[in-house]
Order: structure tokens, then C-alpha cells, then sequence
């Protein structure tokens, strides 16, 4: 037979290690874990996810971190409401990783706008050296390469750039922030 639509899900009760410097600040998040309907567990190795305030075990469950903490799946502040915990336990439980809104993200280097180019390490000391004014003939003396390779380079950095002139490459390169002046 089909279940209801709006079934409801089945809450699975957590193990939770609590685990913090202070002995009355141990006992406050112990209570917390127990009013959200989790277990207190007396060993980490028994634990689904391990609560602290302070180091978190090397090995082991989940950590949810009140405070800061760069190693732990879950980091919420030292001040974290009841509902924050219970969710953040959940959530690391179910192997996702948890941090205050707001928290810096860790990021990458921006990609280039849409329609710029991306050169080769080779063809932007090229593109460079032409910024200098040099010839074919001096940029192959001062990169050590064959004036054919370096037509192949302006050609190929023209081409990426989308201009029909090495004024307008390095015009391009600069304000694309491609080369440096």
C-alpha cells in the first residue's frame, strides 16, 4: 500500500558526548542535549556526535564546536540557542558541515569575467614585453625564443583577446588586468 503523503519523518535519537572545561557549563549543554530528546552518551567513542566548547578529540564522531574552531564539522557561537545545537547536531551527524551565518567562507581566486581571456603564463610575457614596446625580434631575444614562436604567441594572444591590433592587446591586457605596467 502507499503512505500518506505527509508522512511524517522518524526522528532518530542521537548519542551526543558533551564535553566542555567548565563542570556547570557540561551540565547546562548536557540538559540542553536532553530537552531536544537526544541521549547523553559517557564515552566519545560511543557517541554519534561529540558537543564541546573546548579541544575537540582527534579521532572519533562529528564535532559540533561552540566557539571558534577550524577542525570541527559543526562550529556555532559560544552562545548558541538550543534549536541552533540540536540542528547542528543533526546536521553533522548526517555528515554535513555546519557554520554560523555570516562565517567567513572559504573562497577561490575569482574567474574571469565572461569574455576576457586567459592567457598562457608564456603568451602574458609576450603581451608584456610588446606593453614595453618591443619588436618580435626583441621580445625572442629577451625570452630566450625563435621570432616564429613568438608570432605564434601574439597571434594566438590576439585571437584570445579578440583584437585585430598589439596597441589593442595591450590596451586589453591592462584594463583586463592581464599585464601590469
Amino acid at each position: 500500500m502507499s503512505e500518506p503523503a505527509h508522512a511524517q519523518p522518524i526522528r532518530r535519537i542521537l548519542r551526543v558526548f558533551v564535553s566542555a572545561a567548565d563542570p556547570v557549563r557540561q551540565a547546562g549543554l548536557a540538559s540542553i542535549i536532553g530537552a531536544t530528546g537526544h541521549a547523553v552518551s559517557d564515552d566519545p567513542n560511543d557517541a554519534d556526535v561529540v558537543l564541546t566548547d573546548g579541544v575537540a578529540p582527534g579521532t572519533g564522531p562529528p564535532v559540533v564546536m561552540l566557539g571558534e574552531s577550524d577542525g570541527a564539522q559543526g562550529v556555532l557561537p559560544g552562545d548558541a540557542s538550543a534549536e541552533q545545537i540540536e540542528a547542528a547536531i543533526r546536521a553533522v551527524a548526517a555528515g554535513l558541515v555546519v557554520r554560523p551565518a555570516g562565517a567567513p567562507q572559504p573562497s577561490f581566486d575569482a574567474m574571469p569575467e565572461p569574455g576576457s581571456a586567459m592567457l598562457t603564463p608564456r603568451e602574458a610575457e609576450v603581451l608584456g614585453a610588446i606593453g614595453n614596446g618591443l619588436s618580435n625580434k626583441a621580445v625572442a631575444r629577451q625570452l630566450g625564443i625563435s621570432q616564429h614562436t613568438v608570432k605564434f604567441h601574439v597571434e594566438s594572444l590576439m585571437r584570445k583577446l579578440g583584437v585585430a591590433s598589439r596597441a589593442e592587446a595591450v590596451h586589453k591586457g591592462l584594463r583586463q588586468h592581464l599585464i601590469e605596467m
